[in-house]
């Protein structure tokens, strides 16, 4: 019944392709060992190359000693090429103030990166199965989730070097232990899934029980509506990458995602959401456990309130910030310092940390030459080289223009310019003899000299 159930699941998902390297994650429970007997049954039909691996965490002393010399034996006895690794949870878990179980999976899947890439393995097989699945989503439902979370673990999903597979999703444990009877599969027991100590064995053992007393179809109720959600959040992932591509900008050094209010806040709210989840995937590495739904109520709070600036800290140092009608997602560890860099006169100006550069020649004639918002002609006398510098802004900044017949705060222009909070200590401005500011670049040009007969024009240019 088992075999019969776990290929017409493999086959509706197209979870594994014939010719296949197959990394299975081994525990020496019931579970793993009868994933691995399973994939060893099928080993000749989908031509594959098995390679098991057990993870040691250091937990469990001589128990986990035995627990490897049990799968590696049966490795043997069936010609599987066998790996092992130890990760050490006790000590990752004090270093960053961790519990046992978040410590134990983040070492856990380092490890199968790291025993992926180095037997080149196209799939990572684990042996979650369908109680597993009903577990996972009444703990994601107790402690508050994205309608994606309710969907439970993925059948598949892009790992490493291939992908993870779940072939068990839809069977029982039920099954597994009567398959494991059935096969003379004789597996090693952890005492440690019989204490309620941690949050899965508590439901496992106290929750789950109760509520198919009420519903003894539940296991089966779960997994028709983890997959008719995850159908209905896979469509509506889709219309947000859609919607991303006209909306948000991505930029990737450093990373920064920016988006205009107006056009974000013209989709539906399921999309909205989507959005904001869209620019936290594109911007961790890995999503921050401390990530929860207060996160998203502010990022809906700070698009739909009245001010014009306003800045909200998300976890691992990644701002989320308004200014006026844009949204900025940057990490706070990737904030510029002031700036000031002297310029060849004439000459190319590359300025690398900075993304721009800046290009300088002698020119006549400046009514015969376009303008635009990258070109300053700087009026100056028959060989002159005046000092030129590109510098940040400074206290008491102001720059002379001819239409107010005055000089006017550069604070000034920026708050009429509507530019970010973020963006004006980091505006690059020219400025002659270090304190003269010839040209706010793209915004406000100084137009105080009178005409002369050479001029230099200086070109701005800026890598995105």
């Amino acid at each position: 019944m088992l075999t019969a159930k776990v290929d017409r699941y493999i086959n509706k998902h197209h979870l594994i392709q014939p010719n296949s390297k197959v990394m299975v994650g081994v525990s020496g429970g019931p579970d793993s060992m009868a994933l691995l007997h399973y994939l060893l049954v099928k080993r000749k039909t989908y031509r594959l190359e098995l390679v098991a691996v057990i993870i040691e965490h250091g937990l469990r002393g001589v128990e986990s000693k035995q627990d490897r010399d049990y799968v590696q034996a049966f490795c043997q006895k069936n010609n599987i090429a066998f790996d092992t690794k130890s990760i050490d949870v006790n000590r990752y878990k004090e270093k960053y103030k961790l519990g046992t179980q978040v410590a134990a999976r983040t070492l856990r899947y380092q490890a199968f990166d790291e025993l992926m890439k180095k037997h080149q393995s196209d799939y990572l097989a684990l042996a979650h199965h369908a109680d597993d699945q009903v577990e996972t989503v009444y703990m994601r439902l107790t402690r508050g989730t994205q309608l994606e979370g309710l969907q439970g673990m993925s059948h598949s999903r892009a790992f490493s070097t291939g992908k993870i597979i779940r072939p068990f999703l839809s069977i029982t444990k039920e099954m597994i232990e009567n398959y494991c009877q059935e096969n003379n599969i004789i597996p090693r027991r952890d005492p440690s899934n019989e204490e309620d100590t941690y949050t899965r064995n508590y439901f496992r053992l106290h929750v789950l029980p109760l509520l198919r007393k009420k519903n003894p179809n539940l296991t089966d109720t779960i997994l028709h509506m983890t997959e008719k959600i995850a159908d209905d959040s896979y469509y509506l992932t889709e219309q947000a990458k859609k919607a991303s591509e006209k909306v948000l900008h991505f930029s990737k050094k450093p990373k920064k995602v920016t988006a205009q209010i107006t056009a974000l806040k013209s989709y539906p709210l399921a999309l909205q959401r989507r959005l904001f989840h869209l620019i936290l995937d594109y911007l961790y590495e890995t999503l921050p456990e401390s990530l929860n739904y207060r996160h998203e109520n502010q990022f809906f709070e700070l698009i739909n309130n009245d001010r014009a600036n306003a800045s909200i800290d998300l976890p691992a140092e990644l701002q989320m910030k308004k200014a006026y009608q844009s949204l900025i997602f940057c990490f706070k560890h990737d904030e510029k310092e002031a700036y000031q860099y002297p310029l060849t006169v004439p000459g190319q100006t590359v300025l690398s940390d900075q993304n721009m550069s800046i290009r300088i020649e002698l020119v006549e004639e400046k009514e015969q030459l376009p303008q635009n918002s990258s070109t300053y002609y700087l009026p100056i006398k028959q060989g002159e080289i005046p000092s030129l510098t590109v510098r940040t802004r400074l206290p008491g900044d102001r720059i002379y223009l001819a239409h107010i017949n005055g000089r006017k705060k550069v604070k000034s222009i920026f708050i009429d310019k509507k530019i970010p909070l973020d963006t004006r200590d980091r505006w690059p401005i020219l400025v002659r003899d270090q304190e003269e500011v010839l040209w706010i670049i793209g915004l406000e040009k100084s137009d105080q000299v009178k005409q002369k007969d050479q001029y230099l024009k200086i070109t701005y240019h800026r890598e995105t």
